[in-house]
């Protein structure tokens, strides 16, 4: 198996694409086949240096519409379907995200994204929304990201107007196994707000959850998808089972899961930044090996429901295996 990972990184590393089948072969690789998996991670290293180099890319977020969703994706805490006692309340005001960004951007990060609650947006949610990208385009440097649900092309085209330059939205798990996550609304439903996002011109970034109750090979199918769509920042989470909702009981992935996870992406999107996200605190003490097996980008910061790293410890973990902030 060491053998056929060498070959599959002399084939990415020579401009080819790895397939389907070669992909399932290495997310497959035995957790104590330690051997082939540590030419897995060395692989998926010398792939991200070669066709992405050093450099880290760092975004930040902030809850600006939270709870009452009328969705039931079975992982979510905002979902009005389950009773998790997360925190509610309308789209924040201005005022109160702007401080949230200006400490994003003192603190180094390049990225900031408003996310909202809710299987979309309302037209006074969009107007209000793009009075404040408007506002942060002028008042920071930060490169602006929006995650709004699902979206029509008009309203991207709203967006890209008002200064946001990508447009994030998760297929969260691959075709097959999506109807076990969320039957509110479709697959479809997602694969046509990332194409209405592009047709107006907006970057995409597009990932997804690992540990729902998944197989390796619908972690395999989503990258391959998601590699269709073009999306050029793929946020990995990892699932944090939240009380209350049906996931809650879901065993967590084990740290050698996650980071097989991660360097077969890297195999599959060599050019993409593959971005830390949300409940990466599993992989505990080895979340730093994520960065020596393909991960090039990372969310800092508190996530939406869920505590995150403090971002001087993310840089300082980026900064120890030799990549640069």
């Amino acid at each position: 198996m060491k053998k056929f990972v060498q070959e599959m990184t002399a084939k990415v590393l020579g401009g080819e694409g790895v397939c389907f089948d070669e992909a399932l072969k290495m997310i497959n690789i035995d957790e104590e086949d330690l051997e082939s998996l540590e030419a897995l991670f060395e692989g998926a290293n010398k792939i991200r240096e070669k066709f992405v180099g050093k450099k880290v890319d760092l975004c930040a977020i902030v809850n600006g519409k939270s709870g009452k969703c009328s969705e039931n994706c079975k992982y979510c805490a905002q979902s009005a379907h389950y009773n998790t006692n997360v925190k509610e309340y309308p789209l924040l005001e201005h005022e109160e995200i702007l401080p949230k960004a200006l400490e994003a951007e003192a603190k180094g990060v390049t990225r900031f994204s408003i996310v909202t609650s809710g299987r979309g947006i309302s037209n006074e949610e969009l107007r209000k929304l793009t009075e404040i990208y408007r506002k942060l385009k002028k008042e920071t440097k930060l490169e602006l990201c929006a995650s709004h649900g699902i979206i029509s092309y008009e309203q991207a085209q709203s967006l890209k107007e008002s200064g946001v330059s990508t447009y994030h939205h998760n297929l969260e798990t691959s075709r097959r196994y999506y109807p076990n996550i969320c039957t509110t609304h479709t697959y479809e439903d997602r694969i046509n707000t990332i194409k209405n996002a592009q047709k107006a011109g907006l970057h995409i970034c597009c990932g997804g959850i690992i540990g729902m109750g998944e197989t390796p090979e619908d972690r395999v199918m989503m990258f391959f998808d998601i590699k269709e769509l073009g999306a050029r920042s793929v946020p990995i989470n990892i699932l944090n089972p939240i009380k209350g909702t049906p996931l809650e009981n879901r065993k967590v992935l084990s740290p050698i899961e996650i980071l097989k996870t991660i360097a077969v992406s890297r195999y599959i999107l060599p050019k993409a930044y593959i971005r830390y996200a949300g409940g990466r605190t599993a992989l505990g003490e080895k979340q730093i090996q994520g960065f020596k097996a393909g991960v090039n980008a990372a969310l800092v910061g508190d996530y939406l429901t869920t505590v995150g790293n403090k971002i001087e410890e993310d840089k300082q973990m980026i900064r120890q295996v030799g990549l640069e902030v």
